[in-house]
């Protein structure tokens, strides 16, 4: 127990008794005798919102994580006091509120408890500041696992971490390190077999102590701001990550090409160095769809400029580009040079649009142009004016895709790396300091140039990659896990680190595939190419200070490598399109951790390596080097061993001898994974059929197929092709049923089925109660059958 003496000693207050309480709506207030505050908004039955108050009144609530098109709504709430304590109770939760102190529990409608206040909300006057430091600790239990807070460089489980959010410009950093790039101030627990979710919605500083300074408690303070915090109750972790990732929201589709192979490096200029690795990559067939120009494509690093020695005529040279099937993608970082014959940095003075100190002259600092001002993207008028300056970039030039960096805002030559704290923002009507915009800053950047890069390029889909992202950004951007480093350990990070921004809402994310500081070995390099065609966004960068990365730096081993890879991605890319359509509809992460996929199994919980790609698909990286190799944990089911189709029984830890051009990967029982044939970017060929791959299970399994134009916004009206796949296994008979959706056609007019892991030999096949006729030699060597793709159940009879 806590004496008084020793919490006047640290400053901390505590809301004393309920003195009054109401109800409005969705709404309950309770009413302390020290003037504090708790709402309590129930947004779902299993959505609950703590807001704190410490003042006797509430400001403006807003919020730029929040997706203000999501719909709320509830099925029951009721609210009843009891001696000492309310209760407010939903069709799923309960939550008591004690009467002596607001400290708050949750539960199941069976009484276990969920979650349960340790100290509950405290806080302790900002004297430097103003306003306050608030605080809030939760008792853990022992076994408690935690999970989430985004591209956090440590292992998937957070138990016994502390760790920090202040968007970072980390250059080469390391295990453990805090804080990075981005700020996800959302967490997932896991305790007897019971998730929830804590997303603590405050844009200062925040912190979270997982049981590190105290064994049962976790705790989470902001060094300002509100506490205001959303519960999600699961049980299963799949539904806390939905329902966050509703809260704060999901991307668009991007068009296919986006899911390619994309090549960049700091930097590729002049033009010619552009068109050589542009044509080597079409001479080894090594598919890939984009290539990057980094700052040295500006005059002077000046943002919306082109270096004219180097590109002497950019549109020419960016329809070459795709003509030959590349997209090209340019940088664009927010410090503006101070130049007085440099257009944007006039225009942006005369209108007043950059940011200012507190004592009113604008706030200047060093980047790659030399002393810069910054434009401030939390007012809705310069972010409208930022989307405007991408008129001659996307719709003259022709550019498809824009990469925001240094946006955290990282700053040279000064020792926080950033803006002084006294920087003043809009806040889009709440004006504040960088001590609350900081953390949205990139994320803001991000949202003006989707917009602009969207109106530009309409109507073709937009594509913005961020490195500073706050919670909500993935609604405008995808984004990289920052300047890492070629060594194995940031391979193993760079695994943890994508899975984890799966499951943080931010699913559209990689890393610099082979490291961007330093050189990587060609060993280390197809190791890291293995991984990182399984990560939905798939990019090799590099400095280039130390040599070159192109899969051609290495030796024939891995280019062979880098090309069998890359062609399976482009292989699984209606796999991929699918995986996305279904983050985006239903908020399924693309990549799951195995804690994820399920949480039932303790083995699981403390697993980093291995992860289910899609629904369907197991993997599970090479991260040592000389390793031909490894033990790796099978998730409970039936799996396929992908490169030799042998079945392997699942719920246990097993040694698998790989090669080197081979990581473990398999493939779930019953399952039907689509397949393109390889091209060298998106669109190159035209095909009549669709591969399908169908693993044999005995019971039931379910598949789909998302496609549509690839581009553009028909598939909003309903121009879309989903198939939804039953096969059903049993010990002499396969039966496949196919159900349609949506009015795109697609190109191709035939499904070849590749059977795999049959128990029987086909005496018969019947295509809608129809019998066909097949060749039955040739059907048991190839395993495979061509058919019409207008059928709803095709019937394998066995001997």
């Amino acid at each position: 127990m806590i004496t008084n003496t020793e919490l006047e000693y640290k400053g901390d207050l505590y809301p004393s008794k309920i003195v009054a309480f109401e109800q409005e709506g969705d709404s309950i207030f309770f009413h302390t005798d020290n003037k504090v505050i708790l709402k309590v908004t129930v947004l779902r039955d299993s959505l609950i919102r703590f807001r704190f108050t410490t003042k006797g009144y509430f400001s403006n609530d807003f919020s730029y994580a929040i997706d203000k098109t999501q719909l709320h709504g509830y099925n029951f709430l009721e609210v009843t006091e009891e001696e000492t304590y309310y209760q407010i109770q939903t069709s799923k939760v309960k939550a008591k509120i004690q009467k002596a102190d607001l400290r708050t529990s949750i539960l199941d409608l069976n009484d276990n408890v969920i979650l349960e206040d340790e100290l509950g909300f405290h806080w302790e006057e900002s004297y430097e500041y103003g306003g306050n430091i608030v605080k809030m600790s939760k008792s853990s239990k022992d076994g408690e696992c935690f999970y989430g807070l985004g591209d956090k460089a440590t292992q998937l489980n957070l138990k016994g971490k502390r760790l920090e959010n202040f968007a970072t410009d980390q250059y080469a950093y390391s295990k453990d390190q805090e804080p990075l790039y981005k700020v996800v101030p959302f967490y997932i627990g896991l305790q007897n077999k019971q998730s929830y979710g804590i997303f603590f919605d405050n844009t200062f500083r925040t912190f979270f102590d997982f049981c590190h300074e105290r064994r049962s408690v976790a705790s989470f303070w902001a060094e300002g701001g509100e506490m205001n915090y959303y519960f999600f109750y699961g049980p299963k972790m799949q539904d806390v990550v939905t329902s966050y990732t509703d809260l704060t929201g999901k991307p668009e589709l991007p068009p296919l090409w986006v899911l390619g192979y994309h090549q960049c490096k700091w930097s590729y200029y002049p033009e010619n160095k552009v068109k050589e690795i542009a044509s080597k990559f079409r001479e080894l067939k090594i598919p890939c769809d984009a290539i990057y120009l980094d700052i040295d494509y500006m005059e002077g690093f000046r943002c919306f400029t082109w270096n004219k020695e180097y590109f002497p005529d950019p549109k020419k040279m960016v329809a070459e580009l795709a003509d030959d099937g590349f997209k090209t993608i340019v940088i664009i970082d927010p410090g503006i040079k101070i130049d007085k014959d440099y257009w944007v940095y006039k225009e942006a003075l005369e209108k007043d649009y950059f940011c200012k100190r507190a004592d009113g002259p604008y706030m200047k600092g060093k980047v790659w142009p030399g002393e810069c001002n910054f434009p401030d993207y939390t007012n809705p008028v310069v972010r409208e004016w930022w989307a405007g300056l991408f008129k001659e970039l996307i719709s003259d030039i022709g550019v498809k895709g824009v990469w925001n960096d240094m946006n955290e805002p990282a700053v040279m030559e000064v020792p926080n790396k950033t803006f002084p704290m006294d920087v003043r923002h809009v806040y889009d009507g709440n004006p504040c300091s960088h001590r609350k915009a900081h953390n949205i800053y990139g994320t803001q950047m991000a949202r003006a140039t989707y917009h602009g890069v969207k109106r530009f390029a309409y109507p073709k889909r937009p594509f913005v990659i961020t490195r500073s992202a706050y919670s909500g950004a993935q609604r405008y951007t995808s984004s990289w896990t920052g300047d890492n480093v070629a060594t194995w350990e940031h391979l193993w990070i760079a695994n943890i680190q994508v899975q984890r921004m799966c499951i943080s809402g931010m699913g559209f994310t990689g890393s610099d595939i082979g490291g961007f500081a330093e050189q990587p070995t060609g060993e280390l390099y197809a190791r890291w190419i293995q991984l990182g065609v399984f990560h939905p966004f798939c990019r090799t960068h590099s400095s280039g200070h130390h040599g070159d990365q192109e899969p051609w730096a290495f030796d024939e081993d891995v280019i062979n490598i880098t090309r069998k890879f890359i062609n399976l991605r482009y292989q699984l890319l209606p796999y991929l399109y699918t995986m996305f359509w279904q983050y985006i509809e239903e908020g399924v992460p693309m990549l799951k951790p195995l804690v994820y996929y399920d949480q039932d199994d303790i083995q699981t919980h403390y697993r980093n390596d291995e992860f289910i790609f899609g629904n369907q698909i197991l993997v599970c990286p090479i991260l040592e080097p000389n390793s031909l190799g490894r033990r790796m944990y099978i998730p409970r089911g039936e799996w396929y061993n992908y490169w030799t189709n042998e079945l392997a029984i699942g719920g246990r830890e097993v040694w698998i001898d790989t090669k080197f051009d081979e990581i473990p990967v398999y493939v779930k029982a019953g399952a039907i994974i689509p397949k393109y044939p390889v091209q060298q970017y998106v669109g190159e060929l035209e095909f009549d059929e669709l591969t399908l791959d169908l693993y044999y299970k005995n019971g039931k399994e379910n598949s789909v197929v998302y496609e549509d134009a690839q581009d553009g916004y028909d598939y909003k009206k309903g121009r879309y092709s989903f198939l939804s796949f039953r096969s059903i296994g049993k010990e002499k008979e396969l039966i496949v049923q196919l159900h349609k959706e949506g009015k795109y056609e697609t190109p191709y007019t035939k499904y070849r089925i590749n059977f795999i892991g049959l128990p029987f030999r086909v005496k018969e096949i019947e295509i809608d109660n129809e019998i066909i006729s097949f060749d039955r030699t040739n059907f048991d060597t190839e395993g495979s059958l061509v058919i019409d793709k207008e059928f709803n159940e095709l019937h394998l009879i066995g001997w």
